[in-house]
């Protein structure tokens, strides 16, 4: 017990500024949702609109950039400088690549709004933010890169910092754009849009410059004229855990976002409802993600070690920090429900709805939070395409068939959606946690017997 607590504090306290960072990152929506939120609720349905229909191309960058600090992390297990700077450029040209892919996409293909049976309203009001947003991806995915390498090093509060500093800076462009407050023009949702443009590049060009003038990563700079050349081999073992990485986030967030665009149709208040409620389960969900983070990177240093008993220690520990946080969430939403969504928009049966569904986000924060730790643990060992198989089935054989019955066949409305988002959830957590269970198990045991 006492080697399972020095564990889990040792993932803690890498994932730490992981997690701050990660909040940060959510608090920025977050803040964006209730600033627009504040000037009408079709607006607010409009940037949440927007915001499903990003998210599941967005995620799919993130897992690209994931494969980075996987990388970056079991080369330096290996104490081997020169593979880190390695991985670091062909792992930063690589996203860089995906990133133009992934905003070029949604700014042309942004006709397909029209198309999704949302509000015409809330279409109109959301195509500029769409083109903003959709921008502003080329950035966020190339600072995320950096922030894979950093973290994968370990050195987890470079980024947390910029996070953090990211916060007042998106906070005073909104109000000034937003609401065209000190002279500047009253732009509204488009405003949230171009402040969060301004902001990613400022935190992408900021973290970059750390990278290439601080004392902390110069060893991996000075080697970059012999190891910053593209390698076929490189790739294909970024594209190893990246794509596999894509689909398990792309299937969960596409799950989230379609279940979304599913209730617009039903009204354009349950889509509101559903962001506020969405939004404050995202944000418990960054502790997980951040936590799953720190638990990948510790595995895959000691999957490059070949150490197999720390493998599994690590895990085990990490798994039972997600239980017992996923369970004090689920306590805080079940208490909170008809708090929080005031703080996001005043319509009555917003309010009422959302509280429901606050409810509902409660019921799944122990699942969410063990699934997330079990596709991070499996990721760091590099075990990801059976994994992303069982996160497909869970989702879009169970979760949203399930969901999309009750919602519409059984006269549940949102509820229904959100109840086969539980399931979904459940079954994925389930599956994962056994996996590495079963996988660690196994690692390098002949050789130490």
């Amino acid at each position: 017990m006492t080697t399972m607590r020095k564990e889990a504090f040792s993932t803690l306290r890498l994932g730490l500024p992981i997690i701050i960072g990660e909040l940060a990152q959510m608090a920025l929506h977050i803040i964006d949702m209730a600033m627009v939120g504040a000037i009408g609720y079709k607006q607010l349905a409009a940037a949440a609109l927007v915001l499903n229909v990003i998210n599941i191309p967005f995620v799919v960058g993130v897992g690209m950039t994931i494969s980075v600090s996987q990388l970056v992390s079991m080369a330096n297990g290996r104490n081997n400088t020169e593979q880190v700077s390695h991985y670091f450029f062909n792992g930063f040209c690589l996203c860089a690549l995906f990133a133009l892919l992934i905003s070029g996409g949604l700014i042309y293909g942004q006709n397909l709004l029209y198309h999704l049976g949302q509000d015409p309203e809330v279409v109109r009001l959301a195509l500029p933010f769409l083109k903003l947003v959709g921008l502003s991806i080329i950035p966020m995915l190339l600072f995320m890169t950096l922030k894979q390498f950093t973290d994968g090093l370990e050195f987890t509060r470079t980024a947390m910092l910029l996070s953090l500093l990211a916060l007042p800076l998106n906070i005073v462009l909104n109000w000034l754009l937003i609401y065209g407050n000190l002279g500047f023009p009253r732009l509204e949702l488009a405003g949230a849009g171009w402040a969060t443009f301004i902001t990613r590049c400022f935190i992408f060009l900021l973290l970059g410059g750390v990278i290439l003038k601080h004392r902390t990563f110069r060893k991996y700079i000075l080697v970059a004229s012999a190891q910053w050349k593209l390698s076929k081999k490189s790739m294909k073992e970024l594209l190893h855990i990246g794509v596999p990485s894509s689909l398990q986030l792309g299937m969960e967030t596409a799950a989230f976002a379609v279940s979304g665009i599913i209730i617009g149709t039903i009204s354009a208040v349950a889509q509101a409802a559903h962001q506020i409620a969405l939004g404050c389960a995202a944000f418990t969900f960054m502790v997980s993600l951040g936590l799953a983070q720190a638990g990948s990177i510790r595995v895959s240093n000691a999957y490059g070690r070949s150490d197999g008993k720390l493998i599994n220690m690590i895990g085990r520990s990490t798994i039972v920090t997600a239980l017992i946080y996923g369970g004090l969430c689920a306590l805080f939403f079940a208490l909170c429900r008809h708090i929080l969504p005031v703080w996001f928009n005043e319509n009555a049966e917003v309010v009422s709805l959302a509280a429901t569904l606050l409810l509902y986000a409660a019921v799944f924060q122990v699942s969410d939070s063990t699934q997330a730790i079990g596709a991070g643990l499996l990721r760091g060992i590099k075990d990801v395409k059976l994994p992303t198989v069982y996160v497909t089935i869970a989702y879009w054989v169970i979760g949203l068939p399930f969901g999309y019955y009750l919602a519409f066949h059984a006269d549940m409305g949102a509820q229904g959606m959100w109840l086969g988002l539980i399931a979904g959830l459940t079954v994925a957590s389930v599956l994962l946690i056994y996996r590495f269970l079963r996988m660690s198990g196994r690692l390098f045991q002949p050789a130490r017997d």
